[in-house]
């Protein structure tokens, strides 16, 4: 391995990088040697009120390997996901867009999204289903579903298809029963919006005929308007119940209705069951709640009710819906026991199973973390360590909360310090220490700022005058580059000679060219090789410095080859040209395919300048 010399003066790096991360230099200045002094042994988010946060309206939510993961109704046309290792954090977790649509027939007026994690046709993947439709009204509201790249609810995710692309139809769910796969979906029959379900043949394909699951049929369901929708599965001990939303959301009387399989045949309407009582109402100051999910705790111990509700009775089908989360029990005879809305501000102590021990590996893009002698973070023996970088010393760069981190292994190690200020490496137990940020150096590195004790990491036997604490970031492997606004991927248009393929940004759809491959220089600096031409990297058009300056693939030898990667909030990266100091950008934040990206000046607060490293298969 060689030994990684800086390419930039510091002055220039600073400009590049140090702009958005505050407090870097007060953090660097600090001693790294914590040995003498305790660590604080806090835990974070030990308990949470409702709302989560407002304007939540038909929540999903999933926890998976060690994180949360939610959507909810955004009434645009683009698909957010927020993502935090604990529930209370979801409150101010940073959205994060995976997916924007600009087709007419589908662009706009985003609603209700559920994301499962099905077995297609290529294995296990994150099915996200979702209502969308024309812009200028609602009257071509309809399904949708996308597909992840992988087993990462973040995707990137392509478009797979609608399942009744000509009818209204919408509140799409998954329904596994027997070995067979069924749709569940809300649909007008007249002056009545009824819940239905088929067969499908894949999860974005219907086979068969289409029954009618449920109908507004008893007083309950019926005010303001004859509504059943938003039907939600729930299993338990054998027993399979589907819970649905009731009457007009625009009323303070929108409610939960229960309904149940007592047969074997989910297509025959004698083989369901409706419980003729709401199992879940207006009380304690919540009004209309509805539109539900499940979730399990960490520990697969507890069961939770997502929903949204009012706070005031005067409120409907609105941004006003903010989003709830409570716990809730059975009933003796099986039936699920939701009880009454929990009235706002009261605590409610986190899911159980939080404070871990928790081994599972977060969802995500492997990375090296290289220091100034060649080698890489990793953990022997139970102790962060540098060794020789490998496949094996790849790490997770899992965003916590902010500009905070975990820094995770392939067996599930989480990095942190100990209550001595020794870096140890155990199972995450939601500590504030097992939490780190980037701060830049005067060199193309980062050092480790512990969030508990506001010092770097030091690797045991480490001289730190050989910039063995000072990290450099490499995505290993394939990877896609999604952007942070739009969600599509970055692209390269093919049949174009060196010097003018131009980059540009397309929705996912596993071409060589959306794969790109992250390698790095004696100098520190990255290139970037797309699977389309690896001859070829990624760079600056004619090594301009201008602003609005195209992005092509050209010789890598040329100087404005040559990029970094600068950390930002919740897992957000900025690429910098290393040789003009400007970022890659998405101008004017399009949504569009095949918009070419440019260069241009730091705009801190900008998500078309901020980029998303995905793993892809």
């Amino acid at each position: 391995m060689h030994n990684i010399k800086p390419i930039l003066k510091p002055a220039l790096l600073a400009s590049a990088i140090v702009l958005s991360l505050s407090g870097c230099q007060q953090s660097l200045n600090q001693t790294a040697d914590a040995s003498n002094s305790m660590v604080s042994d806090a835990y974070e988010g030990q308990s949470f009120t409702n709302p989560l946060y407002n304007n939540g309206a038909d929540p999903w939510l999933e926890y998976f390997d060690g994180n949360y993961y939610l959507t909810t109704t955004t009434w645009t046309s683009q698909l957010v996901m927020r993502k935090a290792p604990t529930l209370a954090g979801l409150a101010e977790a940073t959205p994060v867009y995976l997916w924007s649509e600009t087709d007419p027939a589908r662009c706009c007026n985003f609603w209700a999204y559920e994301f499962h994690r099905l077995k297609g046709p290529d294995g296990y993947r994150w099915y996200m289903m979702f209502t969308s439709g024309k812009q200028e009204n609602l009257d071509g509201q309809h399904l949708s579903v996308l597909e992840s790249a992988g087993d990462d609810p973040m995707g990137p995710y392509q478009f797979k298809g609608s399942p009744m692309p000509d009818s209204w139809n919408i509140d799409g769910n998954y329904l596994q029963h027997n070995g067979k796969l069924y749709l569940l979906w809300s649909e007008w029959q007249g002056d009545e919006q009824l819940n239905w379900i088929a067969e499908m043949v894949n999860p974005w394909t219907i086979t068969g005929p289409r029954v009618v699951l449920s109908r507004p049929e008893l007083p309950w369901e019926i005010s303001g308007r004859k509504v059943n929708e938003g039907a939600e599965v729930l299993k338990r001990n054998g027993r399979t119940f589907v819970v649905y939303s009731a009457s007009y959301c625009d009323t303070p009387d929108y409610k939960l209705g229960l309904l149940e399989l007592t047969g074997d045949d989910p297509l025959n309407p004698a083989d369901w069951t409706k419980y003729d009582k709401p199992v879940f109402e207006r009380a304690n100051g919540v009004y209309g709640p509805g539109h539900n999910g499940f979730f399990k705790s960490p520990d697969n111990k507890e069961d939770w009710l997502v929903y949204h509700g009012n706070n005031k009775a005067t409120d409907g089908c609105s941004a006003t819906r903010s989003l709830r989360a409570q716990p809730f029990s059975w009933h003796d005879d099986g039936t699920p026991n939701f009880g009454q809305p929990v009235p706002e501000g009261q605590v409610i102590a986190a899911p159980s199973g939080e404070n871990g021990p928790i081994t599972a590996v977060p969802q995500g893009a492997d990375w090296l973390l290289r220091n100034g002698q060649g080698q890489c973070l990793s953990v022997v023996d139970g102790a962060p360590a540098a060794v020789n970088c490998s496949a094996q010393s790849a790490l997770k760069i899992d965003p916590t909360m902010g500009e905070y981190y975990r820094l995770v292994t392939r067996q599930g190690q989480y990095i942190g310090l100990g209550l001595n200020g020794a870096a140890e490496a155990g199972p995450w137990r939601n500590k504030v220490r097992q939490q780190w940020r980037f701060a830049a150096t005067e060199t193309a590195a980062w050092q480790l700022i512990n969030k508990a004790s506001d010092t770097a990491l030091q690797i045991p036997g480490c001289n730190t005058e050989q910039g063995c604490s000072d990290w450099q970031l490499l995505p290993a492997g394939k990877v896609a580059i999604s952007s942070s606004h739009s969600g599509k991927v970055l692209s390269v248009a093919a049949g174009q000679t060196a010097g003018a393929a131009k980059v540009s940004q397309t929705g996912w759809q596993n071409r060589p060219d959306q794969h790109w491959q992250f390698s790095q220089t004696e100098q520190g600096t990255l290139q970037l090789r797309n699977a389309s031409n690896t001859e070829l990297c990624m760079a600056v058009e004619a090594q301009s410095l201008a602003a609005g300056a195209p992005v092509v693939m050209a010789a890598c030898d040329a100087k404005a080859s040559h990029w970094l990667l600068q950390p930002n909030s919740y897992g957000s990266m900025r690429l910098v040209s290393a040789h003009s100091k400007a970022v890659l950008e998405v101008p004017a934040c399009a949504l569009a395919d095949d918009t070419e990206l440019k260069q241009a000046p730091l705009a801190a607060d900008s998500f078309c300048q901020r980029f998303h490293i995905r793993a892809i298969n």
